[in-house]
């Protein structure tokens, strides 16, 4: 009897244990989807059960909305989940685990898989990026440039990797970066002082007397060749994927330096043509022979007529049978192009881009490449795939033989000879100029008790115009990445001519940037903007929020109807509001807008606070 009671108990626990076995797993079906945890949904990456600290109120992440669906005009979320820690540093149109999801077929051969791939709105992230565990306020500028926390940005293999070219050196709790690169290990003051020696310009000066302002370069490691232009009043747009070398860009950024994840892959980069006086490439290991020379051809685009390109790189100097191999052909490929050698020197050489369509009318029949059709808009960039063809100037540039630009730092507040292109006249330019100083002196003061001098130094402008909001910043220290929408005037290439850098995007997708990059948005009419497109102005606050460094500031200046729908959402994303103004107390015409000024609170998750501990 006993030993019956026994199998009885046991088969009565075996089919308990089922279905315990089952309601958990009916419990992760219904939680994940039927995807699983590689759905990539909101569901499945919200942190449940963990709570903010640093905020007025812990929040729990199970009461919060998952989407835009959920929220009509007059119901704002009390909260929002915490992404899981494993998406600190989320970048939603450059994430790799979504190309997997998606099954997208793309040609890893051209780094096509680097290039940005945006989720689906179901896929989108409707949670609040957290910082990594032991986070801090970054360390100001000037001193960001040499070393930032450790645990703000916690990945050492680059220094491991690179510890015999002296980009960055792990010393305590920070991270130090000695200024070397992999053909600078001795400093890249030292490099930038050798490029302008080998142009023979004034004081060893790469500037050039102002007249050499916006740089591109291309595989820039942890940035530092553009952390030391800085000093020469020299602009650069530090650019790299986020590829093997993990977190290049993310160090840029928390030094203080202009930086872009971006590649030279399928798709033209986000810039318009001739928006640089130099381009450089140092051991960047880019095929540029590939597909006809179609990369090199995407540098001519963005090159100023006279442009510079400077290459150090094996293929320069090194005498072996591949590198030689290398050299010549790519020797042949740059001659056609009508580019020719300015310098050559040790492991360096730099080429220069013609003034004129002289040489290009001067070639034989049926040289490769060709010159681009005639109906090509080489300022025409978003989702726009690069073309192996030659960008010729038009008559009029032909004819100036040069970009006519003034040399920086008069070239902010000169009307630009491409102004025309937009029917823009020089009272509508100097007007434009004068009202965003005004307007940028307004806001200083409505700032003046949260700032000092060195609080900010990241700076976005999220709809540039022709960046005069910038240029209105040009005596702070702080740089600005002016950012002007897809769909409407193409006015960065006037943001390039006023000696400032930027961007292309769309606000109905997230920003090529890691979380917490960004000390002070700027978002003028964009919320307007984008819901006129039927996008979703919560999930641009959500990015908002992931760009926004803590304790970072963001200034809103919209309608009143915007403002007052934003402000609903403040307790969710942990923002607290700095000012509200008028726009009558800037002088401002547009009597309809409102100054709005928040700032985002510090918090961590309690689980970073234990794993601090």
């Amino acid at each position: 009897m006993m030993r019956a009671r026994s199998d009885g108990s046991q088969k009565t626990r075996l089919i308990s244990s089922l279905c315990v076995v089952a309601i958990v797993l009916g419990l992760l079906y219904f939680l994940l989807g039927p995807e699983g945890s590689q759905s990539g949904g909101a569901n499945a990456l919200r942190k449940i059960g963990s709570t903010y600290l640093g905020g007025e109120e812990d929040v729990d992440a199970t009461e919060s909305t998952t989407g835009q669906e959920d929220v009509d005009d007059n119901v704002a979320p009390k909260s929002y989940p915490v992404c899981d820690d494993r998406y600190s540093e989320l970048i939603p149109c450059l994430n790799r685990d979504l190309i997997y999801q998606l099954r997208l077929k793309l040609d890893l051969s051209v780094m096509e898989h680097y290039e940005r791939h945006c989720p689906p709105p179901e896929r989108r992230f409707n949670c609040l990026i957290p910082p990594p565990a032991g986070y801090k306020v970054p360390i100001k500028w000037p001193k960001s440039r040499d070393e930032v926390w450790k645990a703000n940005i916690p990945h050492t293999h680059l220094a491991k990797e690179k510890s015999d070219q002296n980009w960055m050196v792990v010393k305590g709790e920070k991270i130090v970066f000695p200024g070397g690169g992999t053909h600078f290990h001795y400093g890249a003051d030292k490099y930038i002082a050798s490029l302008a020696n080998m142009l023979n310009f004034t004081k060893s000066n790469l500037n050039n007397e102002g007249r050499l302002r916006t740089v591109l370069d291309v595989g820039c490691g942890v940035a530092s060749f553009g952390g030391y232009l800085l000093s020469s009043d020299i602009l650069a747009m530090s650019l790299a994927p986020n590829d093997v070398h993990q977190n290049q860009i993310q160090f840029a950024l928390e030094r203080g330096i202009p930086a872009y994840l971006g590649i030279l892959g399928t798709k033209r980069l986000p810039y318009p043509s001739r928006s640089f006086e130099l381009a450089h490439c140092s051991r960047c290991r880019i095929d540029w022979l590939q597909r006809d020379g179609i990369l090199l051809l995407e540098l001519d685009r963005l090159l100023r007529p006279g442009g510079y390109f400077a290459y150090s790189s094996p293929e320069a100097y090194a005498q072996d049978e591949e590198n030689l191999k290398i050299w010549k052909e790519m020797s042949a490929l740059v001659e056609r192009m009508c580019w020719r050698i300015a310098s050559k020197m040790n492991q360096t050489v730099i080429w220069q881009k013609p003034l004129t369509n002289d040489c290009y009318r001067e070639r034989e029949p049926g040289t490769q490449p060709p010159l681009c059709r005639s109906d090509d808009d080489p300022d025409a960039v978003w989702g726009v795939p690069m073309e192996a063809c030659i960008t010729p100037y038009s008559e009029h540039d032909h004819n100036a033989k040069g970009s006519g630009l003034a040399p920086w730092p008069e070239r902010a507040i000169t009307p630009p000879p491409r102004l025309a292109d937009f029917g823009y006249s020089k009272d509508t330019f100097e007007k434009d100029t004068a009202k965003w100083q005004k307007r940028v002196e307004n806001y200083w003061n409505l700032l003046s008790s949260k700032i000092k001098s060195n609080t900010l130094r990241n700076v976005m402008d999220m709809k540039a115009n022709i960046g005069s909001f910038g240029v209105a910043l040009r005596d702070k220290d702080v740089w600005v990445m002016n950012v002007v929408p897809e769909d409407g005037p193409n006015t960065l290439k006037l943001v390039y001519d006023r000696g400032l850098i930027g961007s292309i995007h769309s606000w109905c997708e997230a920003y090529s940037t890691y979380p917490r990059t960004y000390d002070l948005l700027h978002a003028w009419q964009v919320f307007s903007d984008i819901t006129k497109k039927g996008c979703s102005a919560e999930d641009l606050l959500l990015e908002m929020d992931r760009m926004l460094r803590p304790t970072g500031f963001a200034i809103i200046r919209d309608k009143q109807s915007v403002v007052d729908h934003i402000k609903k959402y403040l307790p969710a994303l942990h923002w607290e509001t700095v000012a509200v103004s008028d726009t009558n107390s800037d002088s401002d015409q547009d009597g309809d807008e409102v100054v709005f000024i928040i700032q985002k609170k510090m918090w961590l998750t309690s689980e970073s606070l234990r794993d601090d501990e």
